[in-house]
């Protein structure tokens, strides 16, 4: 085989009409169908689409860990030219890890929890590099922690993976993959469970190790604006097959399949508006690999399914005309007028906000560590506090919507347990109903007031009774919270919630194992409305969710909002979502309040320098958007030993100076209601540029 010239380069990754399938007692499931995609060298391909579309049984076939129930069928890899389906499992244990990497979701199951990190970077090159010796694995160890800047590397080194943030162990994973210099990267949602701040941070590096290394990366993703800051082209997967492919701006830009137009519906833009705009998710479920419909698998859930010709035997990728390298599995892409408004995008009709229902007043939680060894004794130190909550004070109306946001560690879900009566406030009031709550535990509560509070988790799989049925569960609170007591009448409420929550009555039956995530978040949803709450507190309900689900559930929670007229208290990281759903925002850095005021204050200059970084953040899948870049160095300090002065001095990209370290910032106001805290003069806060300006959008063409 002769060697391609320049102008000719050999792609690092070829699939080419990959079949992939899996068996089980049922017989064969196909789970990934005529997939072809290309990788070329220093490239990055982003792969997105709903879960169970087939993104990660890509990866793991590139990879070659299918397990003993899956194989390739049909098709073919090629790694640099070569079948990797051909190859023996030792040559395969060769490539992997040293010319092909993996960077998995959860950072901790790649880690070894009984070794230090330095030692299982070291392995890398000690296993994969002939002659490599221990002072060199551990001086290169050494230096790619510095090139994925860690901050201090011979103490991570030195670190046990448990002794480090996410973040940081996130880039220790990055770090060992890349360890071997490989040529081919593929990163499974490696952002998913971390901040925004250090996600920012993350998606910064993958960019910079593209960039020196000249790797090519396989970026698997739900996240639509991830997608757009770290790739070159994207494949955009569902039920097993691709549906669209091309450049990142032509998708963006001038999508033509009716599922990637509905994954953007489905997603909070900064032109979204919940009430003149509302997202519209696609409806539907995504088929099982066994009962796929014939001709185009979207098909039962697109807006432009033709009978007598979607229907009609296999449909392949067509090239999209005028656009080069942009290919659509839609057969009337030439005939739909993309530029229509999406059907179910109807004005929705707002609810005015009534009188204050909680109120927050100066509420601190604070938590005593004690500490007996004899070192803290000696030091005088053997009682530690924990200051979670700091002067907490706020106001929320009924029928609105309050966001509250902010990094793991802030406190806003310390303060949810207050509010919940799990924990009890240090000092201060909470204030439901001219009731104060904040020194009574759930257990002296009377149980009209634990009805008149209810929570929606963020893991819908793990707050259901597996053993019981939706019914069962949901009539429990009816019953449990005195808003029926006759068995009928339990049952046609319960009916009528499943109504409300848009799940049909037959689910009064089925067990949680039988329903999907968007279901069991439905049903979690109908559970915590179930006593006729005042107050619902939704700690990052829809984060665990595909977007076309997060869709659906948050239409869902603002229709049953505005019927019962019930304050909303909503926990997130996602400040997409939280411009869109919220009516008033309040932003916490290590316990405090550092900013409050309605949404459009909040994300509007003047802000607080950390609101400004958070937004800064926030990756967003538009390309008329244009963004000012800020990452956060350093970790959030410890609530234990927060700093003097300002909590967020020690990160402050806009630091005064020795005031910031010395004295506690003051509360200034802009308008009615818009409150931060900072040393930053009034006039100069004014002055600040917005992080995100719209210019003019081709999205949709």
């Amino acid at each position: 085989m002769t060697e391609p010239t320049s102008t000719e380069q050999m792609p690092v990754l070829e699939c080419k009409d990959l079949c992939i399938s899996y068996y089980t007692r049922a017989g064969e499931i196909p789970a990934v169908v005529d997939f072809n995609m290309t990788v070329m060298p220093g490239e990055a391909v982003g792969i997105v689409g709903e879960s169970g579309c087939g993104k990660s049984t890509v990866a793991l076939a590139v990879m070659q860990y299918m397990g003993k129930n899956g194989a390739v069928v049909g098709g073919e890899i090629k790694f640099k030219g070569r079948d990797m389906t051909a190859m023996s499992e030792e040559e395969l244990r060769k490539l992997r890890g040293s010319q092909i990497s993996m960077v998995y979701q959860e950072p901790m199951a790649s880690l070894n929890p009984s070794m230090k990190i330095g030692r299982q970077l070291m392995e890398v090159p000690l296993f994969h590099e002939d002659g490599c010796t221990e002072q060199a694995a551990h001086d290169r160890a050494l230096q790619m922690l510095t090139d994925v800047k860690l901050p201090d590397p011979p103490r991570i080194m030195d670190s046990y993976p448990h002794q480090i943030s996410g973040g940081q162990q996130q880039r220790v994973v990055i770090a060992m993959a890349l360890l071997s210099e490989p040529a081919l990267l593929l990163l499974d949602e490696p952002t998913t469970a971390l901040d925004v701040t250090v996600e920012a941070g993350i998606v910064e590096l993958i960019r910079d190790i593209s960039a020196k290394f000249g790797t090519s990366m396989i970026y698997i993703s739900h996240n639509l604006g991830l997608i757009l800051e770290t790739c070159d082209k994207i494949n955009v997967m569902y039920s097993g097959e691709a549906v669209e492919f091309g450049k990142v701006d032509a998708v963006f830009n001038k999508m033509r399949h009716p599922y990637t137009r509905g994954l953007f519906n489905s997603i909070p833009l900064p032109g979204a508006d919940k009430y003149a705009r509302p997202l519209v998710p696609i409806r539907g479920q995504l088929p099982l690999p066994h009962e796929r419909p014939r001709g185009c698998n979207f098909g039962p859930r697109c807006d432009f399914f033709q009978e007598g010709v979607c229907d009609q035997g296999d449909i392949k990728m067509a090239e999209v005309t005028g656009d080069p390298g942009h290919t659509t599995r839609c057969l009337r892409f030439a005939e739909i007028d993309w530029a229509a408004k999406p059907m179910g995008a109807d004005e929705i009709e707002s609810a005015e906000a009534g009188p204050v229902v909680l109120r927050v007043e100066n509420m601190k939680k604070y938590y005593e560590i004690h500490d007996s060894s004899l070192l803290a004794m000696i030091r005088g130190r053997s009682v530690r506090t924990v200051k979670a909550n700091e002067q907490l004070d706020f106001d929320a109306r009924e029928a609105e919507t309050v966001a509250i946001v902010g990094e793991s560690g802030c406190g806003k879900s310390t303060f949810a347990k207050v509010l919940m009566g799990l924990e009890q406030a240090t000092d201060g009031n909470v204030v439901l109903d001219n009731q104060d709550l904040g020194q009574v535990p759930v257990q002296e509560r009377k149980p009209q007031t634990v009805g008149h509070l209810q929570m929606v988790f963020q893991n819908p799989f793990d707050t259901l009774n597996p053993s019981h049925t939706v019914g069962a569960q949901i009539s429990r609170v009816i019953r449990k919270f005195g808003v029926e007591s006759d068995p009928a009448q339990v049952r046609e409420r319960v009916l009528q919630l499943l109504d409300v929550v848009k799940l049909p009555r037959d689910f009064y039956y089925r067990r949680p194992r039988q329903l999907s995530g968007g279901q069991k978040q439905r049903v979690g949803i109908a559970r915590a409305f179930a006593g006729n709450p005042r107050v619902v507190v939704a700690d990052e309900p829809v984060s665990a969710l595909d977007v076309s689900v997060q869709a659906a559930v948050t239409q869902l929670l603002m229709e049953i909002q505005k019927e019962n007229r019930t304050t909303l208290l909503f926990i997130s990281h996602d400040l997409s979502l939280v411009r869109y759903l919220a009516d008033r925002v309040i932003v916490m850095y290590l316990g405090h309040i550092v900013e409050q005021g309605t949404t459009d204050e909040v994300f509007a200059p003047p802000y607080h320098p950390y609101t400004e970084a958070l937004l800064s953040a926030v990756p967003i899948a538009d390309t008329s958007v244009k963004k000012k870049h800020i990452v956060l160095e350093g970790d959030i300090p410890s609530a234990v030993n927060p700093p003097p002065g300002c909590p967020f001095q020690t990160r402050c990209p806009r630091k005064v100076g020795k005031i910031c370290e010395e004295q506690a910032p003051p509360v200034r106001s802009f308008g009615d209601g818009h409150r931060l805290a900072c040393h930053i003069d009034s006039s100069d806060l004014e002055k600040m540029e917005p992080v995100i300006e719209l210019q003019e959008s081709a999205a949709g063409a």
